[in-house]
Order: structure tokens, then C-alpha cells, then sequence
């Protein structure tokens, strides 16, 4: 694993403004930064990430499997009690999920490490399915780059194979897609995710959370008054389980992308019960609820609000002192701890991996880099590839 330095492609910025990627550049910052690449063997992505991914994956779903069926655990992670049986319905149902992305630390020497699952609103999904792959393809071209390289990028393939394959379940059926109001990066991964829906033959429509109703029958409605059935929404299931029209959400006849067991795979109380049922695992961090006796084995310890976004609210410690605080909104509904385990440092900067799935394969990964510890939104989005 290495990080290349390499020259910007002179035309990135019109390509951008051409392709709609308008979130390059945040808070007058470089989001998207080609001025340099990561690159990869291939035995490393195949045995390091790919396979570890979709194992953990796996892992994962034990965990709701045992959640959603026990009072107690659902307590335990904060999901309200109206919601139990909806939850616990969307999982016996087998409600079909769309993807998610595990975000580890990996050095390319040592086995990565799950931080956590952004299993139910994870974004960078543009980015790495389709803006990382035209960079390559124009750095091979140039001649930037080696004829022979290649991308752990199978991301926009597998949501067209999945799209197309969820339509049939919902045969005549309009997909909806939603996100909130000004938020160009949601947006634009909405975008892209709708995109997709119709290169595979879906019907689609937009609406943004704010904007949909409620009819007189308890449906949720578009703008146009059209009953929702059908929706995907880069909108987190803890708020929707706490706003106003919570109650209607159990009588609601909506499929949803991502279905309600998400909850449980997006909630950080997952990583002390993965660590309680796989203890030892190579690819896991001990981690542990604060009332758990194994805290006390935790010498240098991160913790983590099991809602948070972003890097918001998170806490190191070492030797008993706190050495990085991250302000923010999180942390009322409780905390895990977890093992600090600092991420690799490459040039200054410290290097997160993002491992995407689709339909419980592995589909790519993204890199994004920070100048703190703790990966926040801020954060630059940085291409691979596989040399």
C-alpha cells in the first residue's frame, strides 16, 4: 500500500461541472484531492479487504438476528419501543437491503480493523462508484498512469444488478428518492443512486424529506399527491423513529431502501456485541458498553456516541487522559467504548478505507484522509488503484 503523488488533471473542474459533481470543494476546501493516489496489490485488496468485508458482514447479521428478537437489546441500542415489532417485521420479512460501507483502518501490512458500519445513510457513494473510475480512465489514457492498472470498483454495476433485481419484487411500482433540503453532497449522491435506478429500467421520482406528506388515509405522499410505496432515503432511521410523523411509520405500506433492520447494523452499541461474540477476531477492536466488565481491560480507549456522524462527539483516551475531543449534537442516547487504535499516517495524514457492499458483496472501497484522528466531514476523498 502506497501513496503515489501525481499531477491534477488540468480539466477536472469543467469534467466536474459537466458531470454535476458540485461537492468537490467544501467549506472552501478540497473534498475531492488528485494530487496524489493510493495503490494497491491486488492479494491486498482480495485478502485484506474483500474478503474481510463480506465476512464481517456476515457478522453483522447474527447480531441483528439476536437484536430485533430480544427486548432487552433493543433497549440497549435506543430504538423506541413502537418500533419494535416494525423492526423485528422488516427482518423476519427479510426486507431487501441496498448497500452499506464498513470503514477500517489498514496499513497494508496488518489485518484492518473495523471502526464501525455506515449501514444505513453512508455517502462517497459517487465518488467511488463512478468520479474515482473516470479519473483512472483518464490518468491511463494520459499515460499518467500504467495500461495495466486497475480499480476495486465494481460499485455502479452491482447497484444497477441490484436495482434491476429489487424491480422485480416490485413489479409496476414507482421508485421514490428523498434527502433533506440543502445538502448538496446528499443530494448528489441521491442523484447518482437515481441514475442508476433508470439505467436499470426503474421509474423513479424525487422528493425531499421536508416536502412529503400525509394523506387522509395515513399514506405518505409526493408533491403531486402520489401514494409512496416504494422509497430510498439518505435519512437516518434515528430520526425518523423520534419526529412527529413517527407514529404513522408502523401503518405505513412503504418498502424502504434501507429497511428498518438497518437500524440495528447503523447503530455503533454493534461493534461491543460483535466483539462479545467473535472476541478476537483479527479484523475487530475490542469494544465494550459502558456498564461491561472488559472495560476495565481497556488501557488507550476511543468513545464513541452510538448515533454519532461524521466524527462528531468522539473522545480519545490514553494513559487516563483525553488527548481529542470532537464537539457536537451526539451522545444523549449513551456510549460504547472502543479500543484507540490510530489510524496509519501517510504523508501527514491519516488514511481511512471504506469497504462498499451491494447485495452482500463486496464492491469497491474509498479512501478519505484527514489531518486529525478522527475522520470527519471535512475529510479528503482520494482515488486508488490496484498495481
Amino acid at each position: 500500500m502506497l501513496r503515489i503523488e501525481c499531477k491534477e488533471r488540468p480539466h477536472w473542474r469543467e469534467l466536474a461541472q459537466k458531470y454535476g459533481f458540485g461537492f468537490h470543494s467544501m467549506y472552501d476546501e478540497p473534498y475531492w484531492d488528485e494530487r496524489a493516489y493510493y495503490q494497491f496489490t491486488l492479494e491486498q485488496i482480495e485478502r485484506d479487504l474483500e474478503d474481510p468485508t463480506e465476512e464481517i458482514h456476515q457478522m453483522c447479521l447474527d447480531i441483528v438476528d439476536t437484536v430485533v428478537k430480544d427486548e432487552y437489546w433493543l433497549r440497549r441500542f435506543q430504538i423506541p419501543e413502537p418500533m419494535w415489532q416494525s423492526v423485528l417485521d422488516s427482518w423476519t420479512s427479510r426486507a431487501p437491503s441496498l448497500y452499506s460501507r464498513l470503514d477500517f483502518s489498514y496499513d497494508g501490512n496488518s489485518p484492518a480493523k473495523l471502526f464501525e458500519n455506515n449501514a444505513d445513510t453512508p455517502t462517497s457513494l459517487y465518488e467511488t462508484g463512478f468520479w474515482q473510475w473516470l479519473w483512472l480512465e483518464d490518468m491511463v489514457d494520459s499515460g499518467a498512469i500504467r495500461r495495466d492498472a486497475d480499480q476495486f470498483n465494481l460499485l455502479q454495476e452491482l447497484l444497477m444488478a441490484r436495482f434491476h433485481t429489487l424491480a422485480k419484487q416490485q413489479p409496476g411500482q414507482i421508485l421514490h428518492f428523498a434527502c433533506c433540503k440543502d445538502t448538496e453532497e446528499d443530494r448528489g449522491t441521491v442523484q447518482y443512486l437515481e441514475d442508476c435506478a433508470k439505467e436499470a429500467g426503474l421509474d423513479t421520482a424525487f422528493v425531499f424529506i421536508e416536502d412529503i406528506g400525509l394523506s387522509s388515509q395515513r399514506e405518505f405522499t409526493d408533491l403531486k399527491d402520489r401514494s409512496i410505496r416504494w422509497m430510498f432515503k439518505l435519512y437516518p432511521w434515528e430520526f425518523m423513529f423520534r419526529e412527529e410523523y413517527a407514529e404513522h411509520l408502523p401503518h405505513a405500506k412503504v418498502n424502504w431502501l434501507e429497511p428498518m433492520w438497518k437500524s440495528v447494523l447503523s447503530n455503533k452499541a454493534l461493534l461491543p456485541m460483535l466483539w462479545q461474540k467473535f472476541k478476537g477476531h483479527p479484523n475487530l477492536l475490542p469494544a465494550y458498553f459502558p456498564d461491561d466488565r472488559g472495560l476495565s481491560e481497556l488501557k488507550d480507549y476511543v468513545i464513541k456516541p452510538i448515533f454519532a456522524r461524521e466524527g462528531a462527539n468522539i473522545s480519545i483516551v490514553e494513559n487516563g487522559r483525553q488527548t481529542l475531543r470532537v464537539d457536537g449534537p451526539y451522545g444523549d442516547e449513551g456510549v460504547i467504548y472502543q479500543a484507540y487504535h490510530r489510524l496509519p499516517k501517510f504523508n501527514g495524514s491519516y488514511t481511512l478505507v471504506g469497504s462498499w457492499l451491494v447485495d452482500d458483496k463486496a464492491g469497491g472501497i474509498s479512501i478519505r484522509e484527514d489531518s486529525s484522528r478522527v475522520t470527519q466531514d471535512v475529510a479528503r476523498y482520494i482515488p486508488h488503484i490496484i498495481l
